[in-house]
Formats: structure tokens, C-alpha cells, sequence
């Protein structure tokens, strides 16, 4: 897809998707966090979520399950359980389960950092060694000041945790977090997948597979579980928003934005939800953002855009290829 705009039509709906993606993608950073001192547990949070989720899946599978066999199935007539049971681990059961549980331990700016901040590490890393992607010049400088902006803020917290403090217990969760969603990206891309189809398999997954299992586990009293002391307010606002908002609304309008504007100018707008995230979370949670805290989220952002500025030229580089709009 070229990364040029398209008609004012489609602008005008690639705008209102770009506004929706940054605003959905930087609430779901201060949400999660100020729901650490609610009732539910991180757990139920991913459970709440792939229920809702999962069972707006079912509504929208008789329009898109042909297309998600057929894109999950690594040959006509193979079988698609492998891959689906490979995005449902990652993006969901995996990503959630590590994120939610972060935000109990570390504050917002540690999340930013880590989670979005870190992703194009992880992703850079994951296709070097699965589509033989290659790192080179501007773009390991900017890999590299990542790395650099990720240590500021872990090697913090592991110092703050040989006094006592827990915050490098969610640094490594967000680490965590962020490699199943670089792996489910690049495994996307590598697998051709659509966002529909992608989303869907991971809705579908989860709804089959986390859910009941989780259920059965809290109703036998095998796994701890917050869900009966909650209001139903706060259950109905989760599962709305993380199963509605951040795994269906997000990830489509994400897609719509790529058809838009392209994938570079995309990447730069995404590349802003970590300042944004930290930054709000000073008057709003009125966490204090430390000295090191900053310096690793301007060693990140400036990371973002060294990579941003390396594919750029690439893309400027390259052979012309024409491309059908789809």
C-alpha cells in the first residue's frame, strides 16, 4: 500500500479512525491501571474481555468464518487449528493475561515504555529470525536507543525491588506482554492474514478455550477469582471496553488507517501513544513521572522515529511497484 492519502472521502474516515486508535490505545494503558485498584483481577479482566469478545465473534461469523479457514489453513484443505490455537495463545491468552497483571505491579510510564514503546523491538527481532528481515544502519540505532530507553526503566525498578519495591515484577510482564504481540504481528504478516480474519480467530479462540476453562476453574474454586465481589458496572465497563472497543473497534479502525494513510504515517501516529500515555497519567493518576522514567520514554520515542526515518528512506529507495488498491 502506498503511503500516499487517499480521496477526501476515505481521508475524512481514515482521520476519525486515526483519532479513534490513538484515544483507544492510550485509554487502554491508563484504564488497565486504574482498574489495579478495583476489584477485579487481572484474570478476570482477560475473562470479561474474550466473553465479550468472543461473543461478538459469533455474531459476525457467518460473514467472515468461510474467509478465516481459508486464511488459517496453510494449504487448500489443511487443517487451521495450528495457527488458530497460535494467535489465540499470543494475542490473546498470553498478551492479556501478562499486560493486566503488569499494571498491578508498575505505574503507567513503565507500561508506556514497555508495552507500545518496546513492540517494534520485539517485532524487529521476531521477523529478523522468522522472515530473515534484516536490521541495519538507522534502524538498529533506533532498535538500539529502545533497548537503551527499556533499561533506564527496568534497571530502575530492579534496583528499587533490592529495597523492597515490586515495580520490576510488571516491567517483566510488560516485556512478556509485548513479545507474544510482536510474534502475533509478525505471524500475521508472515501468514497473510487480514485483520478480520486475525481478530476473529483470536475472539473465537479465546471464547472457546480461555472462557469455559477459566469458568469452570472459579466455580470449582480452583482459581481466585474477584468476579462475584464486583458491581456489575464495572464488569459491564470492562467487558465493553477491552472486548469491544480495544480488541474489535481498535483493531479495524487500525486497519482502515493503514489503508489511508499508509503504513509509515501510521507507525508515526502510534509511535505518539507512549508520550501521551505517560504524560497523562500525571494529572490524571497523579503518578509521578522520575527522572529516569522520562529519559527512557524520550530514548524510546526517539528510537520510534529513528526506525520511522530508516523505513522511509527504504520505502523512498526502493524499485517502484504498483500496487491495486484493495
Amino acid at each position: 500500500m502506498p503511503d500516499s492519502l487517499s480521496p477526501r472521502p476515505a481521508w475524512h474516515l481514515g482521520l476519525v479512525c486515526a483519532l479513534a486508535v490513538l484515544a483507544i490505545w492510550t485509554s487502554f494503558i491508563l484504564i488497565a491501571r486504574v482498574s489495579a485498584a478495583r476489584t477485579l483481577s487481572p484474570f478476570d479482566i482477560a475473562f470479561v474481555r474474550f466473553a465479550f469478545a468472543g461473543l461478538v465473534g459469533l455474531v459476525l461469523w457467518p460473514r467472515f468464518g468461510a474467509a478465516l479457514k481459508r486464511e488459517l489453513a496453510p494449504a487448500p484443505g489443511g487443517s487451521p487449528w495450528p495457527r488458530l490455537s497460535g494467535l489465540t495463545a499470543l494475542a490473546g491468552i498470553g498478551y492479556c493475561s501478562l499486560a493486566y497483571s503488569g499494571f498491578f505491579y508498575a505505574p503507567v510510564a513503565h507500561a508506556s515504555v514497555l508495552l507500545p514503546g518496546s513492540l517494534p523491538l520485539w517485532t524487529a527481532l521476531w521477523a529478523a529470525w522468522l522472515l530473515r528481515d534484516r536490521i541495519t544502519g538507522p534502524r538498529a540505532l533506533g532498535l538500539a536507543l529502545i533497548v537503551a530507553g527499556g533499561l533506564l526503566v527496568g534497571g530502575t525498578s530492579l534496583w528499587e525491588g533490592l529495597q523492597g519495591g515490586q515495580s520490576w515484577r510488571g516491567d517483566v510482564l510488560f516485556m512478556g506482554a509485548s513479545a507474544c504481540w510482536g510474534l502475533y504481528t509478525v505471524l500475521c504478516r508472515h501468514w497473510r492474514l487480514s485483520a478480520m480474519t486475525a481478530t476473529l480467530a483470536v475472539a473465537l479462540g479465546c471464547l472457546f478455550s480461555a472462557v469455559p476453562f477459566y469458568a469452570l476453574g472459579v466455580a470449582s474454586g480452583w482459581v481466585p477469582s474477584q468476579l462475584s465481589q464486583a458491581g456489575w458496572g464495572e464488569i459491564l465497563f470492562q467487558s465493553v471496553f477491552q472486548g469491544g472497543f480495544s480488541m474489535w473497534l481498535a483493531g479495524l479502525a487500525f486497519t482502515q488507517v493503514v489503508v489511508t494513510f499508509g503504513p509509515i504515517r501510521t507507525t508515526l501516529l502510534t509511535s505518539t501513544v507512549p508520550v501521551l500515555a505517560a504524560l497523562l497519567a500525571v494529572p490524571l493518576l497523579g503518578e509521578a513521572l522520575s527522572a529516569y522514567a522520562l529519559l527512557g520514554l524520550v530514548c524510546v520515542t526517539l528510537g520510534l522515529l529513528l526506525g520511522l526515518h530508516a523505513m522511509r528512506r527504504r520505502a523512498i529507495t526502493a524499485a517502484p511497484i504498483a500496487v491495486k488498491p484493495t
